[in-house]
């Protein structure tokens, strides 16, 4: 009996700790990224796009809605280079279509390809590529996949525009 009890009080015990996580640990995979970066272009809605950056995209964005304000204070009345918004995709129209293609992996990086469709001018679809990096997470004891930058159709990407934007002003 008290060996019963022992082992049931040890049982007990064990099972109110808190559980390590590791690789195992459910994390989103690159390609649920890409499904909520579509969701968000579709649903006209950043917020939740939000919580998927790097910090260094994250501080990027941070910085140049910074100088966008500082150019309308400066510039009243004329529309700011960040006017349309951040440009999340090669092309400001929105895209009725949104899908997620080919994901590619490597250890610390993967490629998301987004493509863009518009059913009454498919001449008009094209295809971004969102770039991920897997971020350590110590406190978790794995890593998460978050987007660093997205890489356009036409060549440039996202960190370059932020640049690029408000240059030569």
């Amino acid at each position: 009996m008290r060996i019963l009890l022992a082992t049931t009080a040890v049982a007990i015990s064990l099972a109110t700790l808190p559980a390590a996580a590791d690789d195992t640990m459910a994390t989103l995979k690159p390609e649920q990224l890409g499904q909520i970066f579509c969701l968000s272009r579709t649903g006209n809605d950043e917020a939740v796009v939000d919580g998927i950056l790097t910090p260094e995209l994250t501080a990027a964005i941070t910085d140049a809605w910074a100088k966008d304000d500082s150019w309308e204070k400066a510039n009243p009345g004329e529309k700011p280079p960040l006017g349309d918004g951040i440009p999340w995709g090669t092309w400001t129209d929105y895209a009725p279509d949104c899908t997620v293609g080919l994901v590619t992996l490597m250890k610390t990086d993967a490629k998301v390809e987004i493509s863009y469709g518009f059913p009454d001018q498919p001449d008009a679809n094209y295809t971004d590529t969102l770039l991920l990096k897997k971020i350590d997470m110590p406190d978790y004891a794995t890593g998460f996949w978050r987007i660093d930058n997205i890489a356009y159709a036409g060549g440039s990407d996202l960190k370059a525009q932020l640049l690029d934007a408000f240059a030569g002003l």
